[in-house]
C-alpha cells in the first residue's frame, strides 16, 4: 500500500509547471501565493461547512447512542483504547447482555464499525439487537498510540507486526471485556487484519478458544498468495523479502493520521469535489472495484478517520504472506530467525488449534482476500461452521465496512448466525 497523499506532490508539480518564467522574484512570489492558497483550502475551507467527526466516541454520541472509553494495558505494556456501546437507546439498558467484540482491519480503527450511521453500521445494528458492543483498537493506531515506557518517537515502539496484535492485544482486550461484563465468552467479529489477528490468537494461544462463542471473519486474511491488489503486488517482491532494510523499516510508523491530513482529505474527497473519483479509485485499487456499493457522500467521513496508522512491519508481514503463499510468522532473515524461532524459516501458524466455531464471509471480487485463498483457509480449519460467499458478484474487500448494502448482504447474515450461538 502507498501513501494516500501523493496528490500533494502532484499539485506542487502543477504549480511549478504552470508559473511563467518572467523573473525569479515574481516567480517566487506567485509560487508562494499559490502554495498558501492550497494550504488555506486544506486547513480552512472545510471549516465553512460541517466537518465530519473524526473521533469514534464523539461520533457514537452524536448518533444518539451511549458510549464508554476503556483503557487496557497489554502484557508487553502497550496501552490500548476500546470504545463501548453498552446498549441501544431503542432497547434501553438491561442486565446480562451478550457481548459482541469487533476488531478492525489494517490502517483502520473502531470508527469503521460506526461510520455509516445508525441504520447501516454493524456496531449499531448489534446494539439494537441486544448486544453489549465492544470495539477494539490495535497498538499503533489513532486510539492506541501509547506505552507505559516507550514514547512513539522511539523506533522500538513500532517494532511489531500483526503477530503481536494477535498474541497480546486481542487477548488483553477480551480478558478485560469478560472481567468488566461478567460474561464467560464473546461473539467475535473481525474484518481483514481483524480476522488475521484472531487466527493468530487461537492458533498460538489455544486457551482463548474457550472464550469465543463464535468467530465471524469478514474478508478473511490468512493465505494471501492469490491476492490481486496491484498496490501490494507491486511492492511485495521487494518489501516482502527478509533483509537488513526490512529490519530497519520495521521500526517505523506507517501512514499515521493527523488533523492536517484529515482536513486535506476531507476537502479533496467531498462528493461534489472534482477529486472525488480519485478518492474512490484509491479505495478500489486496494480492495477491488465496486462502484455500486460506494456512497460518495461517505468519502469525506472515511478521510476524517482513515488511515488510522500502523507499523511498517504489519504491511511487510502481509507482503511476506503474498510471496510465500503461507500463513506463518514474521520472517526476520536466516540470521535472526534461529534466535526467534529455533529454525532458519518462520513457523506456520497452528490452525489446527482454532477449535472455536469459525464462520467465513468473503466476496468474489475481493482483491485482498481471493476466493481460492479463503477456501484454502476453510479446508484447514477444524471447526468450520459457515462458508458464506456474499451473493453479490462485485463484492469487494472494503464493502464489508463501507458498502451501502452491507446490512442486506452481510450483516443480516452475521446477526442471524450470532443468535444461533446464544
Amino acid at each position: 500500500m502507498v501513501c494516500d497523499y501523493q496528490w500533494i506532490d502532484s499539485v506542487q508539480g502543477a504549480i511549478k509547471a504552470g508559473i511563467p518564467n518572467h523573473t525569479d522574484h515574481s516567480t517566487a512570489m506567485t509560487r508562494g501565493a499559490l502554495k498558501a492558497a492550497i494550504l488555506l483550502v486544506g486547513l480552512g475551507l472545510v471549516l465553512a461547512g460541517s466537518r465530519p467527526i473524526s473521533d469514534c466516541g464523539d461520533r457514537i454520541e452524536d448518533d444518539g447512542y451511549p458510549m464508554e472509553r476503556h483503557e487496557v494495558v497489554t502484557s508487553d505494556n502497550y496501552i490500548l483504547t476500546m470504545h463501548r456501546i453498552p446498549y441501544s437507546p431503542k432497547t434501553g439498558d438491561s442486565l446480562n447482555r451478550p457481548v459482541a467484540f469487533l476488531m478492525h482491519g489494517m490502517l483502520s480503527s473502531s470508527s469503521d464499525w460506526v461510520l455509516m450511521g445508525p441504520e447501516r453500521s454493524l456496531a449499531y445494528m448489534l446494539a439494537d439487537a441486544g448486544y453489549d458492543v465492544w470495539m477494539g483498537n490495535a497498538r499503533g493506531n489513532t486510539y492506541s498510540k501509547a506505552h507505559k515506557y516507550w514514547p512513539t518517537y522511539w523506533q522500538i515502539f513500532w517494532n511489531f507486526s500483526w503477530n503481536e496484535i494477535g498474541m497480546y492485544d486481542v487477548p488483553a482486550m477480551i480478558d478485560y471485556v469478560l472481567a468488566k461484563t461478567g460474561q464467560q465468552q464473546v461473539q467475535y467479529v473481525g474484518h481483514s487484519q481483524g480476522t488475521t489477528v484472531y487466527l493468530v490468537m487461537v492458533s498460538e494461544r489455544p486457551e482463548y478458544n474457550n472464550k469465543i462463542k463464535s468467530a465471524h471473519l469478514l474478508g478473511p486474511a490468512a493465505y494471501m498468495g492469490n491476492m490481486k491488489s496491484p498496490l501490494t503486488r507491486a511492492f511485495a517482491p521487494i518489501l516482502g523479502q527478509p533483509n537488513a532494510i526490512v529490519e530497519v523499516c520495521g521500526s517505523m510508523e506507517f501512514m499515521p493520521s493527523n488533523k492536517f491530513k484529515q482536513d486535506l482529505g476531507i476537502e479533496m474527497c467531498q462528493a461534489t469535489s472534482s477529486y472525488a473519483d480519485m478518492c474512490a479509485n484509491e479505495i478500489f485499487l486496494i480492495g477491488g472495484y465496486d462502484t455500486e456499493q460506494l456512497d460518495y457522500n461517505l468519502l469525506e467521513h472515511i478521510k476524517a478517520t482513515s488511515p488510522a496508522g500502523a507499523s511498517v512491519n504489519q504491511n511487510l508481514h502481509f507482503c511476506q504472506e503474498y510471496n510465500s503463499g503461507k500463513f506463518r510468522k514474521f520472517d526476520y532473515t536466516a540470521l535472526r530467525n534461529p534466535y526467534e524461532y529455533g529454525s532458519y524459516f518462520p513457523p506456520d501458524y497452528k490452525l489446527k488449534n482454532a477449535k472455536a466455531p469459525v464462520l467465513l464471509y468473503y466476496g468474489a471480487n475481493d482483491w485482498m482476500c481471493d476466493v481460492n485463498d479463503v477456501r484454502k483457509l476453510r479446508d484447514e480449519l477444524p471447526n468450520m461452521a459457515l462458508d458464506y460467499l456474499v451473493p453479490f458478484e462485485k463484492w469487494a474487500h472494503l464493502d464489508f465496512i463501507w458498502g451501502t448494502e452491507a446490512r442486506k448482504y452481510v450483516y443480516d447474515e452475521v446477526l442471524k448466525q450470532m443468535r444461533s450461538y446464544e
